[in-house]
């Protein structure tokens, strides 16, 4: 190819992959397309690449939303902001095609290049194009136009204000309920840019029309707009114009929008300050707890540890917890493993005493649910509580249920009681654990599911960290050698386990003198899988024990497990021998 032609080289490249019927070329093309920009030069760019893109609309979505994405931070390839509005014709384009990943990616990207764009570039270009989606036969370069709004309103005149406020209500009377959905979601971002004369008449006459629609779709968007508004109003507006329409939305006949007002409540209640969060929004979201619809039920009772933070304690003893307490036999599962997840944390925020009076009962019956997930969240949770009612009543009261749970039959309670343990340790103290802890620690080491008999290995570890070296000689070495006799091979290897992460906390002379010896007589083992791993907890020895004990106890171990029949044992030996 001769020097002349060398320059069109990437583009005609780039024209071929782009036509290619393999998919795969064509994402690869797209993908380059920053390096095929820099090849040609920011004029040619603009010139050529940006208009072939712009016909290149009709392709598979994957390709379509690559080059969304890419477009977004292409402003140095065509020569900088002074340039950018050659970017708006292909995204553009891509704001009006049928997949929402496209053209939301699109959006973004006009977005991004519009903060960038200098404000007379705004109003010859990106406004003109807002106008044209807005304006779209096809709704979706109509649904398109709801998420620019707000960057084309800084920019423009006041009659160009006065028309893009215009055009945005028509939007939100659109007859496509998408279109409505779009506003509705995107009216928090435009009226953060709305002046406040303007924010008080337009938006909140938008707003109102909004939170009137037939639709569920567009009302529970609405919601999400009560917050963002609430954020921009004056205190007195904002009671007079959005409190009314959060109470009547946690009334709303559709049970979606009522989930929406669960979700947010805890922003609206921020937005509206305490008093009309006391008068108004307690008894709203009193009424969302005991919600018909368990979907509602599960949200609300999902904040309720949020709601209280916002309450002051007397408050929310005298509303809120009644609610939790029948939440607590609610016939749903889920709305009870909600409640679970987020229970404990109310403990600091009502104090002790109506912790141990009103939710210390609630916590034991959670405990003993049937439905796993909620012993489970209860169970993962209970470091909330000691702080607050002390270790004295949580032995008493909680303790039981928790030894209890250490069998239960679903092994992720067992689990999540397992990784509770050295919490539990530090608090309870060594004297008080031994009696009531040390043999559930043990008995895991032998159940039937591997996560827990590796948990509990783990957990040694952990616990001999808490108690130290002289604990562990006393009340876990002799049971582990114990245990590594058992017939199973297993719960042999779970024992092996146990050994190489107690050795790196029992220090040298206890692994030399109690360890060592149990890992020599398991690489005899008929079993290969227990003597590889004897090989590799070798391995891991070599730094903690001294040189001596390597060559005289662990190198002649490991070079007769080096000569074993079996290929793994042989590889693992090896790699030991190697590292000495």
């Amino acid at each position: 190819m001769s020097v002349v032609d060398e320059p069109l080289y990437p583009i005609a490249v780039l024209i071929d992959e782009l036509k290619n019927d393999d998919i795969q070329l064509r994402l690869k093309s797209i993908r380059r397309l920053s390096t095929i920009a820099r090849a040609l030069g920011e004029e040619r760019t603009r010139k050529e690449l940006i208009p072939l893109l712009s016909e290149n609309n009709d392709d598979d979505d994957e390709v379509l939303l690559t080059m969304a994405e890419e477009l977004g931070v292409f402003i140095p390839y065509v020569g900088g902001v002074e340039h950018a509005h050659v970017l708006l014709p292909p995204l553009e384009t891509l704001c009006t095609v049928e997949e929402t990943c496209v053209r939301d990616k699109a959006v973004e990207s006009l977005c991004r290049i519009g903060s960038q764009m200098k404000e007379s570039d705004l109003v010859d270009w990106f406004i003109p194009l807002v106008k044209r989606l807005a304006a779209g036969e096809w709704f979706t370069a109509r649904v398109s136009a709801c998420g620019l709004f707000h960057i084309a309103y800084p920019s423009a005149s006041d009659m160009l204000k006065t028309e893009l406020h215009s055009i945005y209500s028509q939007l939100c009377q659109d007859d496509m309920p998408m279109v409505r959905r779009s506003a509705a979601s995107n009216l928090g971002k435009f009226a953060a840019t709305v002046e406040p004369a303007h924010l008080k008449t337009d938006i909140m006459s938008i707003f109102e029309d909004l939170t009137q629609d037939d639709q569920d779709s567009v009302r529970l968007l609405a919601v999400e707009g009560c917050a963002a508004l609430g954020k921009l109003l004056e205190p007195q507006d904002c009671i007079a114009h959005i409190l009314p329409v959060i109470v009547n939305f946690s009334q709303d006949k559709s049970w979606r929008v009522r989930h929406m007002v669960a979700n947010q409540l805890c922003k609206l209640c921020e937005a509206m300050g305490p008093e009309p969060t006391r008068t108004d929004l307690v008894p709203a979201y009193v009424r969302l707890l005991r919600d018909n619809e368990a979907e509602v039920r599960i949200a609300a009772a999902g904040k309720v540890t949020k709601f209280c933070c916002i309450l002051n304690p007397e408050l929310a003893i005298q509303h809120i917890l009644p609610c939790v307490k029948e939440l607590s036999s609610d016939s749903s599962q889920h709305v009870r493993s909600a409640l679970a997840s987020v229970i404990m944390e109310m403990a600091p925020v009502l104090g002790k005493d109506a912790t141990i009076e009103q939710l210390l009962p609630i916590f034991l019956s959670l405990l003993k649910d049937d439905f796993p997930d909620v012993r489970l969240n209860i169970i993962s949770k209970l470091d909330q509580v000691n702080p607050v009612i002390g270790i004295d009543l949580l032995s008493q009261s909680l303790l039981p249920a928790i030894v209890e749970l250490a069998e239960d039959r679903h092994w992720r309670v067992r689990l999540a009681i397992i990784e509770y343990i050295p919490l539990l340790a530090s608090q309870l103290g060594v004297g008080f654990f031994d009696d009531k802890l040390g043999a559930l620690c043990m008995q895991w080491l032998q159940d039937k599911v591997y996560s827990i008999r590796d948990a509990a290995a783990n957990n040694l570890k952990r616990l001999t960290e808490e108690f130290g070296s002289e604990w562990a000689m006393q009340h876990v070495i002799p049971q582990v050698l114990e245990m590594s006799n058992n017939p199973q091979y297993l719960y042999r290897m779970t024992i092996l386990r146990a050994v190489s992460l107690l050795a790196s906390v029992m220090g040298s002379e206890i692994t030399c003198s109690k360890l060592l010896p149990l890992l020599i007589i398991a690489s005899k083992d008929r079993v290969p899988n227990i003597k590889f791993n004897v090989a590799k907890i070798l391995m891991s020895l070599i730094p903690i024990v001294d040189q001596s004990v390597v060559e005289k106890t662990i190198r002649p171990c490991l070079v007769e497990l080096s000569e074993d029949p079996d290929v793994d044992v042989r590889f693992f030996a090896n790699q030991a021998i190697q590292a000495i």
